[in-house]
């Protein structure tokens, strides 16, 4: 497994939000992880990238030991993180918002990667356009492209098509599949669409009041399964 959690329970304060989650994904692989609103998927995101206040249980990122690790240095570890919302710094420039996350990079390298201006040519062509000015879409290209600039061994990626018109969700959608297949990053996404999620996914777990109610290959995700745990 490139990242495994083991046992793990994670706090925002003295409350526990997820209980006993043991979950991995493998190098080069894909996992969705789904559920209700408030049921524990962005939390568990945040656990992966130290943003609970403590956990308990134990993170390991290729075989290392994160457990007690702070953020920067599982960022440096090789986890980039696409938050809901996207996080972007509106003030700021394309080229500003790229360049933050290579700060994150354990070479050091302070230049925006070749990458980014490849699958994203819009943000290639404006990088001194302000980044409050982008459209929705626009903003999540360049909150993954901030993310790959860390670069990341794993991506996590926080509702990545929220929000987003239909023509884009389908452009964002092969974006992620072609980092998947194509670079061969390891992603974990959250997602309401289970179209996408069956799609781009080769394993999926289900989120139900902060433990994994159901884990699986995504062959195994049944309509009967998506009704129980998924449907409002």
């Amino acid at each position: 497994m490139l990242l495994k959690l083991e046992d793990v329970t994670s706090f925002y304060g003295k409350t526990p939000i997820l209980q006993n989650i043991s979950v991995g994904v493998e190098d080069g692989k894909c996992l969705a992880v789904l559920g209700r609103n408030g049921v524990g998927k962005t939390t568990l995101m945040r656990t992966i990238m130290g943003l609970t206040t403590r956990m308990t249980g134990s993170m390991s990122i290729a075989g290392e030991d994160v457990t007690h690790k702070q953020t920067h240095e599982r960022s440096s570890a090789g986890v980039g993180y696409i938050p809901q919302g996207r996080g972007i710094l509106p003030k700021f420039s394309v080229r500003e918002n790229i360049l933050l996350g290579t700060f994150a990079r354990s070479d050091r390298k302070r230049s925006i990667p070749d990458m980014c201006l490849e699958l994203f040519p819009y943000l290639a062509e404006n990088l001194d356009k302000r980044a409050g000015t982008l459209s929705g879409g626009q903003q999540q290209q360049l909150s993954i492209a901030r993310a790959l600039a860390t670069d990341p061994k794993i991506l996590l990626l926080d509702e990545p098509t929220e929000g987003i018109q239909p023509n884009i969700v389908q452009e964002i959608e092969a974006t992620i599949e072609r980092l998947n297949k194509e670079v061969g990053l390891t992603l974990i996404l959250t997602e309401q669409h289970i179209k996408v999620a069956r799609e781009l996914s080769h394993g999926f777990v289900i989120m139900d009041n902060g433990r994994i109610a159901e884990s699986g290959e995504t062959k195994e995700l049944t309509d009967e399964i998506v009704d129980k745990y998924l449907t409002l």
